[in-house]
């Protein structure tokens, strides 16, 4: 399995750029990756910004994980829910990208990875309960994605995404951070240590913590480059300090960066899910 640590290439949604609540903020992220030199370009086809959630997964250099896009917060009722809903394959197609498809039903958001073990929240076991059993779906996840360990954590029914990726990060393949928000979570830290996953915290010295400090745990991990969210707010300059000490080769050599998520954290995500990461793909 290939992880954000061994990643060297960003796609973003093409509607990044080209919607103007998000161009400003998308102009100063690329200015970043030219100062760090790391590639990265748009995806077309797309239909909203989270290029995470619908695009495959790469287990190696030339096998990508095609799975079902299909979640529940896509299929309300609302006007205009389904427009929201990209088709992977044509986003695919339009790169030139040939996948393995899975009839798995998955977000990119919901698989935080190391090179041997994948961390989901337990959504992706009601998502499948009518084609697998619990049991079948972890063994079918262990063969597709090529891993040793499938973790299953507990689904914070208060983020109705049910994303693991704003909850945890691999520091290393036995270590994860953990936003603050879960240090209490008993179910979650029992499901780590039950696979022999060690845990940080990611936490806040401050008077009144802000209700966006959850998406510093949301930061763009490649291989050279961590690119942490900042909000102007007290939080912003403990988390840089905690994500250097926590990824000491990224700091010893200059390779963490700050950028300004206020415009797109109101929607619900930030760096990790407007991006979809690969390695040497070409």
């Amino acid at each position: 399995m290939i992880a954000d640590k061994d990643t060297n290439f960003v796609f973003f949604s093409d509607l990044l750029r080209n919607k103007s609540e998000f161009k400003a903020p998308c102009t100063r992220i690329c200015e970043v990756l030219d100062k760090y030199a790391i590639e990265y370009d748009f995806l077309e086809g797309t239909k909203d910004i989270w290029a995470r959630d619908y695009m495959p997964i790469q287990v190696l250099k030339n096998k990508f994980i095609e799975y079902r896009y299909d979640p529940d917060y896509l299929q309300g009722k609302w006007k205009g829910c389904r427009d929201l809903k990209t088709y992977p394959d044509i986003v695919c197609d339009l790169i030139q990208l040939t996948t393995e498809k899975s009839d798995i039903i998955l977000d990119g958001g919901n698989v935080v990875k190391s090179n041997n073990c994948l961390i989901l929240t337990d959504k992706v076991v009601v998502e499948n309960r009518l084609s697998y059993s619990k049991t079948e779906l972890i063994k079918k996840l262990k063969r597709i994605f090529e891993v040793e360990k499938i973790i299953l954590i507990p689904w914070d029914k208060k983020e109705r995404f049910g994303h693991s990726d704003g909850v945890l990060r691999f520091i290393n393949s036995n270590t994860v951070l953990i936003s603050e928000i879960y240090e209490y979570d008993t179910k979650l830290l029992y499901r780590l240590k039950q696979n022999g996953i060690q845990y940080k915290f990611l936490r806040f010295n401050v008077n009144k913590r802000d209700k966006r400090n959850w998406a510093y745990i949301n930061f763009l991990q490649t291989k050279d480059l961590i690119l942490l969210p900042k909000f102007e707010i007290d939080e912003d300059e403990q988390a840089l300090e905690q994500i250097k000490r926590y990824y000491p080769d990224y700091a010893e050599n200059d390779r963490i960066a700050q950028i300004n998520m206020t415009k797109i954290v109101k929607y619900g995500g930030a760096l990790n899910c407007i991006t979809w990461t690969i390695k040497d793909w070409k």
